[in-house]
């Protein structure tokens, strides 16, 4: 939050006073300190250790379970004190003023929450046997007010902080975020349903499996991230191999994920095939330099060589067992429908569904981008030309995916990319991944 625009602090400064007024004006009389100082440590603890959501590295903590027990517990003012303890959390990448901003932010919500649930007909203290199913109704109202407000005061700061669009967000992880934060909120209820009969205990019993369960969630994410690092250094030494294409894997992966997104493929596989579209040419990396630099016409044995590349890629990740369904993809992206393609001469539905989606973003990019030997093509003739090629080269249904998906969500074209300075580089004539210029073979034409 530091070097934050003139308005985005104005904004802070008044959520802090907001926070400060909810406390200091609100009568003290009838709060259980006991009960408040236990849940405010319990709080702390869960905002030190925030779990992290499979959603562009966004994080919930578990301290809403705790905030939304103080709401039933101790009512607006004490879930108030409850959130300001959140200034505390031992996180050592959180400077003072965002320490500030997140205390007073759930604060504001924790007051409110309260206030909602007693206008909705909660009671205020332990609950009881007859505090059921009463109760229920006016918690799940607090519930929604703390995560609307919390998220509301969040992306106001992050819009007058220029950290995110007024218009155009991204509703996919906030969605994933509000249904992280209404799920620990409503463990509160859990928390507080049995605080008068074991007290503090209840806590442990409801936060020890959760905070299991965040761990093996985290070591999950940890995996996630060795995976995609190892992705990144192969796709990292063919970009230096083949300097003119660099960028060209993750565009063809986020290609390949948009293609299976609309037809409807589940969640796992589209994660399946983006590594699957990242990893498409690290084939490459077993064929000579020499072969994807020549600027003249290629020779039988260079020509086998790059039909080879599909198998050499195949060798090298066949290992990583996170793949699976992607090796596929990795193999075949040079078949053709017409039965044509290598290194198989796989037809139709013989080619596995990854090898015909990455096929097609594959040939997209390469076409939009530009060469050493000419510019990018147009979005437009990209399309056109996909579109010429479906039946024969392409699968027709992907190919119409494709370009659905490319107009609604947009297709970025990439900068040129020159040459390392300093090195003798031959430039490369020829690109076996643009459909509209065939590889040329020396005494064969036009492969």
């Amino acid at each position: 939050m530091r070097g934050l625009p003139l308005a985005a602090w104005a904004y802070v400064c008044t959520v802090v006073v907001l926070a400060a007024s909810a406390i200091g004006l609100s009568s003290l009389d009838g709060i259980d300190w006991a009960t408040l100082a236990v849940l405010a440590l319990l709080s702390v603890i869960c905002e030190s250790a925030p779990a992290l959501l499979n959603s562009e590295n966004a994080r919930v903590s578990l301290s809403y379970s705790a905030g939304l027990a103080s709401v039933v517990l101790l009512g607006p003012v004490g879930a108030a004190i409850v959130g300001a303890s959140a200034m505390v959390a031992w996180r050592r990448e959180m400077g003072l003023e965002k320490r500030l901003f997140n205390g007073a932010q759930f604060a504001v919500s924790g007051y409110l929450a309260g206030v909602v649930y007693q206008m909705a007909g909660g009671t205020t203290g332990k609950p009881t046997n007859g505090s059921f199913p009463g109760i229920i109704t006016p918690y799940l109202c607090a519930v929604v007010t703390y995560v609307a407000v919390n998220l509301a005061l969040i992306g106001v700061v992050l819009v007058l902080g220029k950290m995110a669009p007024v218009w155009g967000f991204r509703w996919r992880p906030i969605g994933n975020l509000a249904a992280g934060q209404l799920s620990y909120g409503v463990f509160g209820l859990l928390i507080a349903a049995p605080w008068g009969l074991i007290g503090p205990f209840s806590a442990v019993l409801v936060l020890l499996p959760m905070l299991l369960a965040r761990w093996a969630f985290q070591q999950t994410s940890d995996q996630q991230q060795a995976h995609a690092a190892t992705i990144a250094a192969l796709c990292q030494a063919v970009e230096t191999k083949d300097y003119y294409t660099r960028g060209h894997s993750e565009r063809v992966s986020r290609g390949s994920a948009l293609i299976a997104e609309a037809i409807g493929m589940r969640p796992e596989r589209v994660g399946a095939i983006r590594y699957a579209g990242m990893l498409h040419d690290v084939g490459k990396l077993g064929v000579p330099t020499k072969v994807l630099q020549k600027a003249g016409d290629l020779t039988e044995e260079e020509f086998a060589a790059i039909q080879l590349h599909p198998m050499r890629g195949l060798e090298i990740v066949r290992d990583i067992g996170f793949l699976d369904e992607a090796l596929a993809g990795i193999m075949h992206h040079h078949e053709r429908m017409d039965g044509t393609g290598y290194p198989m001469g796989l037809a139709g539905a013989e080619i596995p569904v990854f090898a015909r989606v990455i096929s097609v973003a594959d040939a997209f990019d390469s076409m939009t981008s530009t060469r050493s030997y000419r510019a990018a093509r147009s979005l437009e003739e990209g399309i056109a030309e996909l579109r010429r090629s479906a039946g024969g080269h392409f699968d027709p249904d992907l190919v119409e995916a494709f370009i659905a998906a490319i107009e609604s969500q947009g297709w970025d074209q990439p900068d040129p990319v020159a040459p390392p300075e300093g090195e003798d580089i031959e430039t490369t004539q020829q690109d076996h991944d643009d459909p509209s210029a065939p590889l040329r073979v020396a005494g064969e034409g036009v492969r």
